[in-house]
């Protein structure tokens, strides 16, 4: 991969992956990362930061998603309402049943058409074909899945089959809350898909694997995350 260019900024490069990792893996502000970088001795604004998770977060977004593996094929779809700019707006989001978000958008209406799009983008990025798509009981997915002839994958879930992808929206409302609500569709969508990917590299479901495991796991996801942003 061509590496990514720091040229230009006044700071070094490993400052800029520092505050930028900071921001998109935990549930911190630019404010919060600002105080961070303070603390050891780096005097950089949060306005600095968050032009630095503008410019290198779809770049970085684009390195992580050619290192990942292939999901599984098993796909989760649902929607969550989000409040962006006063107004509606519904976040698609897909996942596979290990939790690993596969695609999200941000659109404006919760119809068969907004279901195509997320659909349509699933089968054309991802390098697997499913074997089951589980979607709650919009009405809208089943068409979706008919128009493109895949209502024999559909499965409606019952029985809580589907809080895989109910549970993936959790993370998202932490950092709405956290940043005070999101300020409108194009910034929602750019933050969302540059947490997702760097959530993908580093989540882990730590209750269900030994210690020496998740220090294994531990030390390939910063090897990933250091070849991503060289």
């Amino acid at each position: 991969m061509k590496p990514l260019s720091f040229k230009r900024h006044r700071f070094p490069a490993a400052v800029i992956r520092q505050a930028v990792w900071l921001h998109f893996r935990f549930s911190l502000s630019l404010r919060d990362v600002e105080e961070l970088m303070a603390s050891r001795g780096i005097d950089v604004s949060y306005e600095t930061i968050r032009c630095w998770t503008i410019e290198f977060g779809p770049q970085i977004v684009r390195r992580l998603r050619k290192l990942r593996p292939s999901p599984s094929h098993c796909w989760h779809l649902d929607e969550v309402v989000c409040s962006i700019g006063g107004k509606r707006i519904f976040l698609w989001r897909a996942v596979d049943d290990e939790g690993e978000v596969l695609f999200l958008v941000v659109q404006r209406r919760r119809d068969t058409d907004a279901a195509l799009k997320l659909l349509k983008r699933l089968l054309r990025d991802q390098l697997v074909e499913p074997e089951k798509i589980v979607t709650d009981g919009l009405g809208s997915d089943q068409a979706a899945l008919g128009q493109l002839a895949l209502r024999h994958l559909h499965s409606p879930g019952r029985l809580r089959e589907n809080n895989r992808a109910e549970n993936s929206h959790l993370r998202i409302r932490r950092r709405e809350r956290q940043q005070q609500l999101f300020k409108s569709q194009a910034s929602a969508q750019r933050f969302l898909t540059t947490h997702a990917a760097i959530h993908n590299t580093f989540y882990t479901q730590r209750h269900l694997i030994s210690r020496p495991t998740l220090r294994r796991f531990r030390a390939g996801a910063d090897d990933a995350w250091i070849e991503a942003t060289a």
